[in-house]
Protein backbone atom coordinates (compact mmCIF):
# COMPACT_ATOMS: atom_id res chain seq x y z
CA UNK A 1 0.00 0.00 0.00
CA UNK A 2 1.42 3.40 -1.01
CA UNK A 3 1.65 6.04 1.61
CA UNK A 4 -0.54 9.31 1.20
CA UNK A 5 1.21 12.07 -0.39
CA UNK A 6 2.75 14.40 1.82
CA UNK A 7 0.86 17.78 2.17
CA UNK A 8 2.30 20.40 -0.11
CA UNK A 9 2.85 22.81 3.26
CA UNK A 10 3.48 22.55 6.30
CA UNK A 11 0.78 21.86 8.77
CA UNK A 12 2.00 22.67 12.09
CA UNK A 13 4.20 25.35 13.66
CA UNK A 14 8.03 25.34 13.73
CA UNK A 15 9.49 23.12 16.80
CA UNK A 16 11.58 26.35 17.69
CA UNK A 17 12.12 28.75 20.55
CA UNK A 18 12.53 31.57 18.22
CA UNK A 19 10.30 33.45 15.98
CA UNK A 20 8.75 31.69 13.32
CA UNK A 21 11.17 32.24 9.96
CA UNK A 22 7.20 33.20 7.98
CA UNK A 23 6.96 36.24 10.06
CA UNK A 24 8.62 38.71 7.93
CA UNK A 25 6.51 37.66 5.02
CA UNK A 26 3.28 38.10 7.38
CA UNK A 27 4.17 41.25 8.56
CA UNK A 28 4.97 42.62 5.15
CA UNK A 29 1.56 41.33 4.15
CA UNK A 30 0.13 43.07 6.74
CA UNK A 31 2.18 46.03 6.30
CA UNK A 32 0.59 46.77 2.61
CA UNK A 33 -2.32 45.87 3.12
CA UNK A 34 -2.81 48.13 5.93
CA UNK A 35 -1.53 50.65 3.97
CA UNK A 36 -4.09 50.28 1.14
CA UNK A 37 -7.16 50.19 3.86
CA UNK A 38 -6.48 52.97 5.65
CA UNK A 39 -5.00 55.10 3.08
CA UNK A 40 -8.33 54.60 1.05
CA UNK A 41 -10.53 55.53 4.56
CA UNK A 42 -8.02 58.48 5.05
CA UNK A 43 -10.04 60.21 1.98
CA UNK A 44 -13.25 58.79 1.66
CA UNK A 45 -15.49 61.60 3.93
CA UNK A 46 -13.70 64.27 2.02
CA UNK A 47 -14.45 62.39 -1.35
CA UNK A 48 -17.85 62.49 -0.44
CA UNK A 49 -18.42 66.04 0.47
CA UNK A 50 -15.64 67.87 -1.68
CA UNK A 51 -14.87 65.81 -4.58
CA UNK A 52 -17.64 63.51 -5.44
CA UNK A 53 -19.03 64.52 -8.72
CA UNK A 54 -22.18 63.11 -10.88
CA UNK A 55 -21.47 61.56 -14.54
CA UNK A 56 -21.50 65.04 -16.20
CA UNK A 57 -18.81 66.48 -14.07
CA UNK A 58 -21.06 68.53 -11.87
CA UNK A 59 -21.05 68.42 -7.65
CA UNK A 60 -23.21 65.43 -6.14
CA UNK A 61 -21.60 66.46 -2.93
CA UNK A 62 -22.82 64.17 0.38
CA UNK A 63 -24.47 66.29 3.49
CA UNK A 64 -21.80 65.41 6.19
CA UNK A 65 -24.30 63.62 8.43
CA UNK A 66 -24.46 61.08 5.39
CA UNK A 67 -21.05 61.15 4.70
CA UNK A 68 -20.54 59.96 8.36
CA UNK A 69 -23.35 57.75 8.34
CA UNK A 70 -22.15 55.89 5.12
CA UNK A 71 -18.28 55.94 6.21
CA UNK A 72 -19.19 54.20 9.69
CA UNK A 73 -21.99 51.87 7.70
CA UNK A 74 -18.95 51.14 5.57
CA UNK A 75 -16.70 50.36 8.83
CA UNK A 76 -19.71 48.43 10.11
CA UNK A 77 -19.32 46.08 6.44
CA UNK A 78 -15.73 45.78 6.78
CA UNK A 79 -15.96 44.56 10.69
CA UNK A 80 -18.95 42.41 10.03
CA UNK A 81 -17.15 40.21 7.25
CA UNK A 82 -14.35 38.77 9.57
CA UNK A 83 -17.22 36.55 10.92
CA UNK A 84 -17.91 35.28 7.52
CA UNK A 85 -14.77 34.51 6.46
CA UNK A 86 -13.63 33.16 9.97
CA UNK A 87 -16.18 30.03 9.40
CA UNK A 88 -15.19 29.93 5.53
CA UNK A 89 -11.58 29.72 6.82
CA UNK A 90 -12.41 26.91 9.95
CA UNK A 91 -14.56 25.26 8.08
CA UNK A 92 -13.84 25.11 4.33
CA UNK A 93 -10.75 26.73 2.82
CA UNK A 94 -8.17 27.05 5.79
CA UNK A 95 -6.69 30.40 6.06
CA UNK A 96 -4.18 30.62 3.42
CA UNK A 97 -6.65 29.70 0.78
CA UNK A 98 -9.24 32.45 1.89
CA UNK A 99 -6.69 35.03 2.38
CA UNK A 100 -5.40 34.43 -1.39
CA UNK A 101 -8.94 34.40 -2.50
CA UNK A 102 -10.45 37.23 -0.87
CA UNK A 103 -7.01 39.52 -1.84
CA UNK A 104 -7.84 39.28 -4.99
CA UNK A 105 -11.59 40.50 -4.76
CA UNK A 106 -10.20 43.48 -2.18
CA UNK A 107 -7.32 44.58 -5.23
CA UNK A 108 -11.12 44.76 -7.31
CA UNK A 109 -12.64 47.37 -5.31
CA UNK A 110 -9.57 49.64 -5.48
CA UNK A 111 -9.79 49.66 -8.70
CA UNK A 112 -13.86 49.98 -8.92
CA UNK A 113 -13.15 53.17 -6.27
CA UNK A 114 -10.61 54.84 -9.36
CA UNK A 115 -12.76 54.03 -12.08
CA UNK A 116 -15.25 56.02 -10.40
CA UNK A 117 -13.02 59.44 -11.07
CA UNK A 118 -12.04 58.09 -14.51
CA UNK A 119 -13.82 59.19 -17.99
CA UNK A 120 -14.23 55.98 -19.22
CA UNK A 121 -15.72 54.83 -15.96
CA UNK A 122 -18.25 58.05 -15.98
CA UNK A 123 -19.59 56.87 -19.14
CA UNK A 124 -20.50 53.83 -18.14
CA UNK A 125 -22.01 54.10 -14.41
CA UNK A 126 -22.17 57.32 -11.93
CA UNK A 127 -19.06 57.69 -10.03
CA UNK A 128 -21.25 57.25 -6.49
CA UNK A 129 -22.20 53.81 -7.95
CA UNK A 130 -18.49 52.57 -8.90
CA UNK A 131 -18.41 54.10 -5.02
CA UNK A 132 -20.72 51.72 -3.72
CA UNK A 133 -19.63 48.65 -5.56
CA UNK A 134 -15.72 49.36 -4.79
CA UNK A 135 -16.56 50.18 -0.96
CA UNK A 136 -18.22 46.84 -1.00
CA UNK A 137 -15.59 44.61 -2.64
CA UNK A 138 -13.27 46.37 -0.03
CA UNK A 139 -15.50 45.62 2.62
CA UNK A 140 -15.82 42.16 1.97
CA UNK A 141 -12.17 41.41 1.10
CA UNK A 142 -10.48 42.95 3.96
CA UNK A 143 -13.36 42.02 6.32
CA UNK A 144 -12.82 38.17 5.09
CA UNK A 145 -9.27 38.15 5.68
CA UNK A 146 -8.74 39.91 8.81
CA UNK A 147 -9.41 37.58 11.23
CA UNK A 148 -7.74 34.83 9.60
CA UNK A 149 -4.20 37.20 9.11
CA UNK A 150 -4.15 37.86 12.75
CA UNK A 151 -5.29 33.94 13.73
CA UNK A 152 -2.69 32.89 10.83
CA UNK A 153 0.33 34.78 13.41
CA UNK A 154 -1.14 33.10 16.55
CA UNK A 155 -0.56 29.82 14.62
CA UNK A 156 3.38 30.17 13.54
CA UNK A 157 3.83 29.65 17.64
CA UNK A 158 3.93 26.10 19.35
CA UNK A 159 4.60 25.04 23.15
CA UNK A 160 8.66 26.10 22.72
CA UNK A 161 7.65 29.61 21.41
CA UNK A 162 5.10 30.77 22.62
CA UNK A 163 6.35 33.04 25.08
CA UNK A 164 6.89 35.21 21.86
CA UNK A 165 3.57 35.50 21.26
CA UNK A 166 3.02 38.84 22.80
CA UNK A 167 6.29 40.19 21.10
CA UNK A 168 5.07 39.18 17.68
CA UNK A 169 1.56 40.84 18.08
CA UNK A 170 3.12 44.06 19.04
CA UNK A 171 5.06 43.55 16.20
CA UNK A 172 1.99 43.24 14.14
CA UNK A 173 0.17 46.29 14.95
CA UNK A 174 4.21 48.25 15.18
CA UNK A 175 3.34 46.66 11.21
CA UNK A 176 -0.12 47.67 10.56
CA UNK A 177 0.43 51.77 12.11
CA UNK A 178 3.99 52.15 9.98
CA UNK A 179 1.45 51.64 6.90
CA UNK A 180 -1.36 53.73 8.91
CA UNK A 181 0.95 56.25 9.26
CA UNK A 182 2.26 56.39 5.36
CA UNK A 183 -0.50 56.01 4.00
CA UNK A 184 -2.73 58.87 5.98
CA UNK A 185 -0.12 61.24 5.60
CA UNK A 186 0.56 60.74 1.78
CA UNK A 187 -2.59 60.01 0.13
CA UNK A 188 -4.57 62.99 1.31
CA UNK A 189 -1.89 64.68 -0.64
CA UNK A 190 -2.61 62.85 -3.70
CA UNK A 191 -6.00 63.25 -3.41
CA UNK A 192 -5.57 67.40 -2.79
CA UNK A 193 -2.83 67.43 -5.81
CA UNK A 194 -3.74 65.00 -8.09
CA UNK A 195 -7.50 63.89 -7.77
CA UNK A 196 -9.60 60.98 -6.07
CA UNK A 197 -8.23 58.51 -9.46
CA UNK A 198 -5.02 58.55 -8.27
CA UNK A 199 -5.79 59.02 -4.71
CA UNK A 200 -7.64 55.31 -4.76
CA UNK A 201 -5.26 53.92 -7.50
CA UNK A 202 -2.03 54.06 -5.21
CA UNK A 203 -3.92 51.80 -2.54
CA UNK A 204 -4.97 49.14 -4.85
CA UNK A 205 -1.20 48.79 -6.17
CA UNK A 206 -0.09 48.11 -2.24
CA UNK A 207 -3.30 45.91 -1.98
CA UNK A 208 -1.53 43.94 -4.99
CA UNK A 209 1.72 43.90 -3.48
CA UNK A 210 0.03 42.75 -0.38
CA UNK A 211 -1.30 39.96 -1.54
CA UNK A 212 2.06 38.91 -3.67
CA UNK A 213 4.24 39.16 -0.58
CA UNK A 214 1.58 36.38 1.11
CA UNK A 215 2.05 34.33 -1.92
CA UNK A 216 5.77 34.18 -2.16
CA UNK A 217 5.87 33.77 1.53
CA UNK A 218 3.93 30.38 1.26
CA UNK A 219 6.51 27.79 2.00
CA UNK A 220 7.69 29.24 5.11
CA UNK A 221 5.04 29.33 7.03
CA UNK A 222 2.42 26.98 8.86
CA UNK A 223 -1.14 26.19 6.66
CA UNK A 224 -3.22 25.01 9.38
CA UNK A 225 -5.72 23.11 7.92
CA UNK A 226 -9.86 23.93 8.08
CA UNK A 227 -11.29 21.45 10.74
CA UNK A 228 -14.57 20.78 8.71
CA UNK A 229 -17.57 21.66 9.29
CA UNK A 230 -18.43 18.59 11.59
CA UNK A 231 -15.63 19.36 13.83
CA UNK A 232 -15.97 22.79 13.92
CA UNK A 233 -19.44 22.16 14.96
CA UNK A 234 -18.59 19.81 17.80
CA UNK A 235 -15.44 22.17 19.14
CA UNK A 236 -17.79 25.12 19.05
CA UNK A 237 -20.44 23.09 20.87
CA UNK A 238 -18.36 21.25 22.90
CA UNK A 239 -18.24 22.60 26.89
CA UNK A 240 -14.76 24.90 26.05
CA UNK A 241 -16.08 25.89 23.12
CA UNK A 242 -19.37 27.40 24.67
CA UNK A 243 -17.71 28.33 28.03
CA UNK A 244 -15.71 31.13 25.61
CA UNK A 245 -18.37 32.30 23.67
CA UNK A 246 -20.64 32.80 26.81
CA UNK A 247 -17.39 34.57 28.89
CA UNK A 248 -15.82 36.29 25.28
CA UNK A 249 -19.55 37.31 23.61
CA UNK A 250 -20.11 39.85 26.10
CA UNK A 251 -17.16 41.64 26.11
CA UNK A 252 -16.54 42.35 22.53
CA UNK A 253 -20.57 42.62 21.31
CA UNK A 254 -20.98 44.85 24.53
CA UNK A 255 -18.91 46.55 25.95
CA UNK A 256 -15.71 46.83 23.51
CA UNK A 257 -18.15 48.25 20.76
CA UNK A 258 -18.52 51.66 22.28
CA UNK A 259 -14.62 51.78 22.21
CA UNK A 260 -14.67 51.48 18.45
CA UNK A 261 -18.00 53.76 18.08
CA UNK A 262 -15.31 57.11 19.55
CA UNK A 263 -12.18 55.66 17.99
CA UNK A 264 -13.16 55.29 14.57
CA UNK A 265 -14.75 58.89 14.52
CA UNK A 266 -11.38 60.40 14.12
CA UNK A 267 -11.75 59.20 10.09
CA UNK A 268 -15.23 61.06 10.00
CA UNK A 269 -16.28 63.50 12.85
CA UNK A 270 -12.71 64.75 14.00
CA UNK A 271 -11.45 64.72 10.18
CA UNK A 272 -15.15 67.84 10.19
CA UNK A 273 -13.64 68.89 13.29
CA UNK A 274 -10.31 69.48 11.84
CA UNK A 275 -11.83 71.84 8.66
CA UNK A 276 -13.15 74.67 11.40
CA UNK A 277 -9.31 74.52 13.28
CA UNK A 278 -6.04 76.52 12.48
CA UNK A 279 -4.06 74.03 10.63
CA UNK A 280 -0.45 75.33 10.57
CA UNK A 281 1.82 74.03 12.51
CA UNK A 282 5.31 75.45 12.56
CA UNK A 283 4.49 76.89 9.17
CA UNK A 284 3.49 73.73 7.60
CA UNK A 285 -0.56 73.51 6.53
CA UNK A 286 -1.56 70.12 7.37
CA UNK A 287 -4.65 69.10 5.45
CA UNK A 288 -8.14 67.93 7.72
CA UNK A 289 -7.35 64.50 6.19
CA UNK A 290 -3.41 63.61 7.53
CA UNK A 291 -4.13 64.46 11.01
CA UNK A 292 -5.10 60.86 11.11
CA UNK A 293 -1.64 60.24 10.69
CA UNK A 294 -0.99 61.08 14.38
CA UNK A 295 -2.85 58.24 15.52
CA UNK A 296 -0.34 55.45 13.72
CA UNK A 297 2.83 58.19 14.68
CA UNK A 298 1.62 58.02 18.46
CA UNK A 299 1.51 53.97 18.14
CA UNK A 300 5.20 53.31 17.15
CA UNK A 301 5.96 55.64 20.17
CA UNK A 302 3.30 54.31 22.84
CA UNK A 303 3.85 50.68 22.02
CA UNK A 304 7.71 50.42 23.31
CA UNK A 305 6.83 53.43 26.07
CA UNK A 306 3.93 51.05 27.28
CA UNK A 307 5.70 47.90 27.19
CA UNK A 308 9.01 48.65 28.87
CA UNK A 309 7.84 51.76 31.13
CA UNK A 310 4.14 51.80 31.74
CA UNK A 311 3.20 48.30 31.87
CA UNK A 312 6.05 47.41 34.16
CA UNK A 313 4.95 50.22 37.02
CA UNK A 314 1.34 49.98 36.74
CA UNK A 315 1.64 45.88 37.76
CA UNK A 316 3.69 46.92 40.62
CA UNK A 317 0.36 49.29 41.79
CA UNK A 318 -2.26 47.19 40.78
CA UNK A 319 -1.26 43.62 39.49
CA UNK A 320 -2.20 44.44 35.34
CA UNK A 321 -3.93 41.29 33.91
CA UNK A 322 -5.34 41.98 30.41
CA UNK A 323 -9.14 42.61 31.53
CA UNK A 324 -7.62 45.42 33.69
CA UNK A 325 -5.87 46.75 30.92
CA UNK A 326 -9.16 47.20 28.94
CA UNK A 327 -10.74 48.99 32.00
CA UNK A 328 -8.05 51.20 32.19
CA UNK A 329 -8.26 51.94 28.68
CA UNK A 330 -12.06 52.57 28.55
CA UNK A 331 -11.50 55.39 31.07
CA UNK A 332 -8.72 57.07 28.80
CA UNK A 333 -11.56 56.78 25.94
CA UNK A 334 -13.71 58.36 28.56
CA UNK A 335 -11.05 60.94 28.78
CA UNK A 336 -10.21 61.87 24.88
CA UNK A 337 -14.07 61.66 24.25
CA UNK A 338 -14.40 64.53 26.70
CA UNK A 339 -11.28 66.61 25.22
CA UNK A 340 -12.77 66.46 21.63
CA UNK A 341 -16.35 67.73 22.94
CA UNK A 342 -14.59 70.68 25.03
CA UNK A 343 -12.38 71.40 21.70
CA UNK A 344 -15.94 71.75 19.57
CA UNK A 345 -17.66 73.93 22.47
CA UNK A 346 -14.65 76.40 22.18
CA UNK A 347 -15.41 76.10 17.99
CA UNK A 348 -18.69 76.84 18.33
CA UNK A 349 -18.27 79.93 20.25
CA UNK A 350 -16.51 81.58 17.11
CA UNK A 351 -13.09 80.37 18.53
CA UNK A 352 -10.51 79.02 15.93
CA UNK A 353 -8.37 76.90 18.01
CA UNK A 354 -4.69 75.25 16.82
CA UNK A 355 -5.10 71.43 15.35
CA UNK A 356 -2.31 71.10 18.13
CA UNK A 357 -5.52 70.34 20.57
CA UNK A 358 -6.46 67.71 18.17
CA UNK A 359 -3.49 65.84 17.88
CA UNK A 360 -3.28 65.81 21.52
CA UNK A 361 -7.13 64.18 22.08
CA UNK A 362 -5.35 61.74 19.11
CA UNK A 363 -2.60 60.96 21.89
CA UNK A 364 -4.96 60.20 24.91
CA UNK A 365 -6.84 57.99 22.33
CA UNK A 366 -3.88 55.90 20.80
CA UNK A 367 -3.17 55.43 24.37
CA UNK A 368 -6.47 54.32 24.92
CA UNK A 369 -6.15 52.05 21.75
CA UNK A 370 -3.02 50.69 23.12
CA UNK A 371 -5.08 49.22 26.10
CA UNK A 372 -8.05 48.14 24.65
CA UNK A 373 -7.21 47.27 21.14
CA UNK A 374 -4.02 45.41 21.36
CA UNK A 375 -5.08 43.70 24.50
CA UNK A 376 -8.03 42.52 22.95
CA UNK A 377 -6.68 41.46 19.82
CA UNK A 378 -3.98 39.20 21.91
CA UNK A 379 -7.10 38.24 24.66
CA UNK A 380 -9.29 36.60 21.80
CA UNK A 381 -6.46 34.27 20.34
CA UNK A 382 -5.26 33.20 23.92
CA UNK A 383 -8.99 32.75 24.78
CA UNK A 384 -10.11 30.98 21.91
CA UNK A 385 -9.72 27.00 21.97
CA UNK A 386 -7.48 25.61 19.34
CA UNK A 387 -10.08 24.95 16.29
CA UNK A 388 -12.19 28.66 17.05
CA UNK A 389 -9.02 30.78 16.68
CA UNK A 390 -10.55 32.45 13.46
CA UNK A 391 -14.41 32.37 14.36
CA UNK A 392 -13.34 33.96 18.11
CA UNK A 393 -11.22 36.52 16.24
CA UNK A 394 -14.43 36.51 14.14
CA UNK A 395 -16.52 37.58 17.15
CA UNK A 396 -14.14 40.08 18.00
CA UNK A 397 -14.03 42.21 14.64
CA UNK A 398 -18.15 41.96 15.19
CA UNK A 399 -17.70 44.02 17.91
CA UNK A 400 -15.80 46.64 16.21
CA UNK A 401 -18.87 46.22 13.53
CA UNK A 402 -21.53 46.64 16.23
CA UNK A 403 -19.61 49.86 17.40
CA UNK A 404 -19.52 51.67 13.67
CA UNK A 405 -23.45 50.73 12.98
CA UNK A 406 -24.18 52.64 16.49
CA UNK A 407 -21.82 55.55 14.90
CA UNK A 408 -23.43 55.32 11.41
CA UNK A 409 -27.10 54.96 13.00
CA UNK A 410 -26.68 58.00 14.75
CA UNK A 411 -25.61 59.73 12.02
CA UNK A 412 -28.58 58.53 10.02
CA UNK A 413 -31.24 59.82 12.35
CA UNK A 414 -29.66 63.08 12.96
CA UNK A 415 -29.60 63.27 8.94
CA UNK A 416 -33.36 62.29 9.01
CA UNK A 417 -34.21 65.17 11.28
CA UNK A 418 -35.62 62.56 14.07
CA UNK A 419 -32.84 63.74 16.82
CA UNK A 420 -30.42 66.85 16.84
CA UNK A 421 -27.08 66.87 18.26
CA UNK A 422 -25.29 69.87 16.91
CA UNK A 423 -21.43 70.93 18.10
CA UNK A 424 -20.04 69.77 20.91
CA UNK A 425 -23.69 68.22 22.11
CA UNK A 426 -22.77 65.00 19.24
CA UNK A 427 -19.48 64.15 21.42
CA UNK A 428 -20.58 64.59 24.60
CA UNK A 429 -23.69 62.27 23.91
CA UNK A 430 -20.77 59.64 22.81
CA UNK A 431 -19.08 60.58 26.04
CA UNK A 432 -21.83 59.91 28.28
CA UNK A 433 -22.44 56.23 26.75
CA UNK A 434 -18.94 55.68 27.21
CA UNK A 435 -19.50 56.48 31.07
CA UNK A 436 -22.32 54.07 31.31
CA UNK A 437 -20.39 51.61 29.38
CA UNK A 438 -17.88 51.49 31.43
CA UNK A 439 -19.26 51.22 34.70
CA UNK A 440 -21.12 47.98 33.35
CA UNK A 441 -17.38 46.64 32.19
CA UNK A 442 -16.24 46.86 35.57
CA UNK A 443 -19.43 44.46 37.06
CA UNK A 444 -18.63 42.00 34.09
CA UNK A 445 -14.75 42.36 34.70
CA UNK A 446 -15.44 41.51 37.93
CA UNK A 447 -17.01 38.51 37.36
CA UNK A 448 -14.96 37.06 34.50
CA UNK A 449 -13.64 33.29 33.97
CA UNK A 450 -11.87 31.64 31.51
CA UNK A 451 -9.10 29.53 29.87
CA UNK A 452 -5.48 29.94 27.87
CA UNK A 453 -4.74 27.94 24.76
CA UNK A 454 -2.35 27.98 21.94
CA UNK A 455 -1.75 25.77 18.95
CA UNK A 456 0.60 22.76 19.68
CA UNK A 457 3.18 21.05 17.73
CA UNK A 458 1.28 18.10 17.23
CA UNK A 459 -2.11 19.77 16.30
Amino acid sequence: MRDAPAPPYRTTPEVTERMPRGLPYLLGNELAERFSFYGMKAILVVYMTEHLLNSNGQPAYMSEEDAKSLYHLFNAAAYFFPLLGSILSDVFLGKYKTIIYLSLGYCVGHGLLAMGDSGIGAQLFEPKTWMYAGLLFIAIGAGGIKPCASANLGDQFGSRNKHLLAKAFEWWYFSINVGAAASSFLIPKLLDEYGPWVAFGLPGVLMVIATITFWVGRHKFAHVPPSGWAKFRSETLSPEGLRSLRYLAPLFLLFVPMFWSIFDQTGSAWVLQANDMDLNVLGYEFLPAQIQAANPVFILFLLPLFALVIYPRLNRVVGLTPLRKIGIGFCVTILASAMTAWLQMRIDGGETPSILWQILGYLVLTSAEVLVSITTLEFAYSQAPRKMKSFIMGIYFLGVSFGNLFASGVNKVMSLGWITLEGADYFWFFTVAMVVVTLAYFVFAAKYKGDTFVQDEGE
